[in-house]
C-alpha cells in the first residue's frame, strides 16, 4: 500500500494540478510582469540652481550662465529603467542648442552627482551633443558618433541580451558601449550653457527611433547564434524518438522512424550520450493503449487495463495516482452533462479524500464544476481542457515506468523524458546567466524561443 507521501510520482503530478489550478486563477507569469518604467522627470533630485523643469515634467531649459564645469543642469527619470525585458530606450528633441550646445543624454546610477555630466562620474555613461564623444566613469571622452544639436532626436537604451547600451540620432544607431553596470540605472540628461532646451519622449509617444524592427534584428541575431550550434543529426533524432518512446506515442513512433529511414543512421546513444533506449520501450503498447483511453475520457476502461496488466499502481485506493482517476471520471462526466451521476460519483469516491489535506482543494475544484451552467467558462473550466487529460495520462504513463525492474534511475527517469532534461537544463543555464547580469533582461519563455525559430 502506497500513498501520496509515499509516492513522488502521483505528488508531481499532484503539484501540476495544482500549478494548472494557480495559473487559471491569477493568469500571471514573470514574463509577462509588469515592470514600472519611467514615465516623466524627477523634479526631487535635481540641481535646480541651473535648470527649470517645465510644468509637464519633461522639458527642461538651462536658465543660468555656466562659469566652470560643474554648473551643470542635471536631471534624471522619476524611475530606473526596468530590467526584465530584452531592451529599454528613451529620446530626447533638441529644442535649442543654447550657447555651447553642451547636451547629453545617459544612464546614471541613483547615487550620482547632480552637478557632473553623465559619463564623468564612475558607474555612469554618457552620449554628449557638443563633441560627439562618448564618456563612461572619467572625464575623458572617446569617439564614438556625431555632434548633435537644435532639431536632432537623441536616444539612449540599453541591451540586456548583449549587455551592452545603444545611443541613436534622428533614428539611426550610432553606437554601442558595453555595459558594466549591474545596479538600477536612470535614464538621464544634462544641459550646460545657457538656453539650452531639451523635451524627453518616455514612450508616450512614438519614437523617431523604429524600436520595434531593432528588436526584431536582435531577436533574429539570438536565433542565428543558437542555429549555428552544431548538433548532429543522429543525435536530434534520437533525442525525438526518446520523447515519444516515453511518453507511448507509439504510432507516431513509427511514423516518425519511416520519415527517418533517409537519413543518417541512428548512433548508439546508449554508449554515446547515456541515452537507455530499452527503458523508454518498456510496456510501450500498453502505454500507448492506456493514454489513448485516457485522452478520450474512457476512464473505466482505464481502470479496468490498469487492474488486468498493472494492478499494483491501483491498489491503495487512496493513492495519488487513484484520486487523479477518479476525479477524471467525475470530469468527464460533467463533460457529457451526466450531473446526478456525476454527484453520486463524486459522493462515493471523494468521501474518502476529503480527510486528505493534500487533496482537499483539488476536491473543491472539481465539485465547482457543478456550480456552473457553463463551466467551462468558469474558473474551474481548466479542468475541462485536454491538458488536464494530459496531466493524469503522464501520471499513468510514468507509474508504469515505475513498474520496469531494469529502470536505474526511478522516479526522475519516469517523469521526464531526455528532451525536457535538456530543456530543464537549458532553463537552469537562462537562469544562471541572468542571475550573473544582476537579473537583467528577459525571463525564459521557451514558446517565445521556439515560435521564434518558426518565424526565422
Amino acid at each position: 500500500m502506497v500513498n501520496s507521501h509515499q509516492d513522488p510520482i502521483g505528488s508531481y503530478f499532484l503539484e501540476l494540478w495544482k500549478q494548472n489550478s494557480r495559473d487559471s486563477t491569477e493568469m500571471v507569469t514573470e514574463s509577462a510582469e509588469e515592470e514600472e518604467a519611467p514615465t516623466e522627470l524627477n523634479t526631487i533630485n535635481t540641481y535646480g540652481g541651473f535648470l527649470n523643469v517645465f510644468p509637464d515634467k519633461l522639458s527642461v531649459q538651462y536658465t543660468s550662465v555656466h562659469l566652470h564645469g560643474h554648473d551643470v543642469g542635471v536631471v534624471q527619470a522619476n524611475l530606473p529603467a526596468p530590467v526584465k525585458r530584452l531592451l529599454y530606450y528613451f529620446e530626447i528633441y533638441v529644442k535649442n542648442a543654447g550657447a555651447k550646445g553642451q547636451i547629453a543624454i545617459g544612464f546614471t546610477t541613483e547615487g550620482f552627482k547632480m552637478r557632473r555630466q553623465p559619463g564623468w562620474e564612475a558607474n555612469s555613461y554618457g552620449y554628449h551633443g557638443d563633441d560627439g564623444l562618448l564618456y563612461r566613469g572619467h572625464g575623458k571622452g572617446e569617439a564614438f558618433g556625431p555632434t548633435y544639436t537644435a532639431g536632432d532626436t537623441v536616444g539612449g537604451g540599453i541591451n540586456y541580451a548583449s549587455q551592452e547600451f545603444f545611443f541613436t540620432k534622428n533614428g539611426v544607431v550610432v553606437g554601442t558601449v558595453g555595459k558594466d553596470v549591474k545596479g538600477p540605472l536612470f535614464p538621464t540628461i544634462a544641459v550646460h550653457s545657457q538656453n539650452e532646451e531639451v523635451r524627453v519622449n518616455f514612450g508616450k509617444e512614438p519614437f523617431v527611433f523604429d524600436l520595434k524592427a531593432f528588436e526584431a534584428q536582435e531577436r533574429v541575431k539570438q536565433q542565428i547564434t543558437i542555429e549555428k550550434m552544431s548538433l548532429p543529426q543522429n543525435v536530434s533524432y534520437a533525442i525525438v524518438r526518446s520523447y515519444l518512446l516515453h511518453y507511448g506515442y507509439e504510432d507516431t513512433l513509427q511514423l516518425f522512424d519511416m520519415a527517418s529511414k533517409s537519413s543518417l543512421p541512428p548512433i548508439s546513444l546508449v554508449q554515446e550520450n547515456g541515452f537507455n533506449e530499452q527503458d523508454n520501450m518498456y510496456a510501450l503498447n500498453r502505454r500507448k493503449t492506456l493514454r489513448q483511453l485516457i485522452r478520450c475520457g474512457k476512464i473505466d476502461e482505464a481502470f479496468a487495463k490498469l487492474r488486468d496488466w498493472y494492478p499494483q499502481i491501483i491498489q491503495d485506493d487512496t493513492s495519488a495516482t487513484c484520486f487523479l482517476l477518479h476525479c477524471q471520471k467525475f470530469i468527464e462526466l460533467v463533460r457529457v452533462g451526466k450531473l446526478e451521476e456525476a454527484v453520486a460519483y463524486g459522493r462515493f469516491e471523494f468521501e474518502k479524500f476529503y480527510r486528505l489535506e493534500e487533496f482537499d482543494n483539488l476536491v473543491k475544484d472539481c465539485a465547482a464544476l457543478l456550480a456552473y451552467e457553463q463551466p467551462h467558462r468558469s474558473s474551474v473550466g481548466y479542468l475541462l481542457e485536454d491538458s488536464q487529460r494530459e496531466i493524469v495520462a503522464d501520471t499513468v504513463n510514468a507509474m508504469i515506468l515505475f513498474t520496469n525492474p531494469n529502470l536505474k534511475d526511478s522516479p526522475p527517469g519516469c517523469l521526464h523524458s531526455y528532451l525536457e532534461r535538456l530543456l530543464r537544463q537549458l532553463t537552469a543555464c537562462y537562469l544562471e546567466r541572468r542571475s550573473l547580469n544582476g537579473d537583467q533582461g528577459e525571463a525564459f519563455d521557451l514558446r517565445r524561443v521556439l515560435n521564434s525559430g518558426k518565424k526565422h
